[in-house]
């Protein structure tokens, strides 16, 4: 089920809300942590019902394996043993599903083989579920998770505002907050809060994100080749299409968990203010870059072996996160040039090197969106198309109001005409303005967190008021959020 869909905004979260308060309210505090699983279940299922079996098993295993994990002794061989099968199983789940035909594919090029693919559709957010559960996992061999019963965990797991996409919670984060007795009342601050975060995710997504995406796809998928002007307006817009699309989830996520009591940790906040890359992993999918860090970098050594050892740790933490995005080589080299770029931000520091403030934020934002092209595009000669027209290899065509210097610039080379052909052909002069507008809010506007912290009902509610008319005027036309597919 999608957030911005009308089964969900007019149908699952109002009822969903309702039936947990009540029981509460009549005291049933169990039945109605069963009631949320069953409705985060619920939730899940209505994508393709199919794969409830497989998320109740990886619940089932990643339970027993937490609940062995804090029973057995410190340094008891079984207890390594549990430890091991459990992060083994998570890893070949995932691994199966997400990257079995990539490896197969991979072993037919390489060996000349003809090993048939399996065809396997990926399991809705197998990515965040097995990665929470690794967490998890590993936070119970640390004895950080005491006291979890399977309802209790199996909500921690599916919790339905955080299920899908994100972000990515540790026990401790939201479960201490479904076991306070205020939590469990309804609070009207946290429902007119949590109401105002969520259309503002929803007009992200359904207005601004989905209308972006027509020129993203024109200029990825279906233009043949991409003059100067065409492949920087494909890229931009794919750059902000993914930016407001993900904020406007992870706002749509803060604000329906809000409804129920729930806060979330914050995933997303204004990346592309970003003056450095290390400065960007700082604001972009907070929650991953934290479980890379605590749960790969570190334990890999981190930057205490030296560093060659910490060089090589962060090329590895970096691809692997590329290739956690998608089973693609495209990713994979995206993940290896952000490691590069922190490998050279690191050597940059440490020479005591400074640039100014705008400049450093000129190269980081270039940098990000150049990179984007490898996340989006469906294959290398795709990626080779936009490159190829952004650094002006096939040409550079000026808007038609220079025409009356024609001369000089066919001198330079360049030509005058329909700058935006044939991406235009679905935006026409609108391009401009709105890619300008996007940077301006992207760049300067307060964001969604800011906003939150300063909510005040009586100063918002027009703003709420607007937001919500015109997302839902959109939302017949409802698509997937672009992190669905990872």
């Amino acid at each position: 089920m999608l957030f911005n869909s009308y089964e969900f905004i007019l149908a699952f979260l109002p009822v969903t809300f309702l039936a947990y308060f009540l029981l509460n309210s009549w005291r049933f505090g169990h039945a109605a942590t069963i009631f949320l699983v069953m409705a985060s279940l619920f939730f899940y299922g209505w994508w393709n019902p199919l794969y409830l079996p497989l998320i109740l098993a990886s619940i089932l295993v990643n339970y027993w394996a937490g609940r062995m994990l804090g029973d057995m002794e410190d340094g008891a061989y079984a207890r390594k043993a549990v430890f091991v099968g459990a992060i083994g199983f998570n890893l070949l789940l995932l691994g199966f599903f997400k990257y079995a035909d990539f490896t197969i594919g991979n072993l037919n090029m390489a060996l000349g083989a003809h090993v048939g693919l399996l065809g396997l559709t990926l399991p809705l957010a197998i990515s965040f579920f097995t990665f929470q559960q690794i967490a998890y996992v590993v936070d119970s061999r640390r004895r950080l998770t005491q006291g979890a019963d399977f309802f209790h965990y199996a909500l921690f797991v599916c919790f339905f505002p955080q299920l899908i996409a994100g972000p990515i919670v540790h026990y401790s984060e939201t479960m201490p907050q479904f076991a306070r007795a205020r939590n469990r009342i309804i609070d009207y601050k946290n429902i007119s809060a949590g109401l105002f975060i969520f259309f503002i995710g929803l007009f992200k997504k359904s207005v601004v994100a989905d209308s972006l995406s027509v020129w993203a796809i024109a200029g990825f998928d279906t233009a043949s080749t991409l003059s100067f002007f065409e492949a920087w307006g494909a890229s931009l817009s794919y750059t902000f299409q993914l930016y407001f699309d993900f904020s406007g989830y992870c706002d749509m996520a803060i604000g329906a968990a809000l409804l129920f009591n729930i806060r979330l940790p914050i995933n997303f906040n204004s990346p592309y203010k970003a003056t450095d890359i290390r400065d960007f992993w700082r604001r972009w999918h907070i929650t991953l870059s934290r479980f890379l860090r605590d749960y790969l970098y570190i334990p890999l050594g981190g930057n205490r072996l030296g560093v060659s050892r910490e060089a090589a740790n962060i090329m590895v933490v970096f691809t692997l996160g590329g290739l956690w995005h998608g089973a693609s080589w495209t990713f994979v080299v995206w993940g290896a040039m952000h490691g590069a770029a922190m490998l050279i931000h690191r050597v940059w520091i440490a020479a005591g090197a400074r640039m100014p403030r705008t400049l450093a934020w000129l190269v980081t934002f270039l940098f990000v969106n150049t990179t984007w092209v490898f996340f989006r595009a469906k294959d290398f000669d795709a990626a080779s198309k936009v490159l190829g027209g952004m650094f002006g290899f096939n040409g550079i065509t000026m808007p038609t109001i220079f025409g009356m210097k024609a001369d000089f610039f066919t001198g330079m080379g360049l030509e005058t005409g329909w700058w935006l052909q044939p991406i235009g052909n679905v935006g026409g002069v609108i391009m401009a303005p709105v890619l300008a507008l996007c940077f301006v809010v992207a760049l300067f506007a307060r964001n969604s967190l800011e906003l939150l912290a300063d909510f005040k009902p009586d100063r918002t509610h027009l703003v709420m008021l607007l937001a919500l008319t015109a997302s839902l005027l959109v939302v017949y036309r409802t698509s997937e959020f672009l992190y669905f597919n990872f």
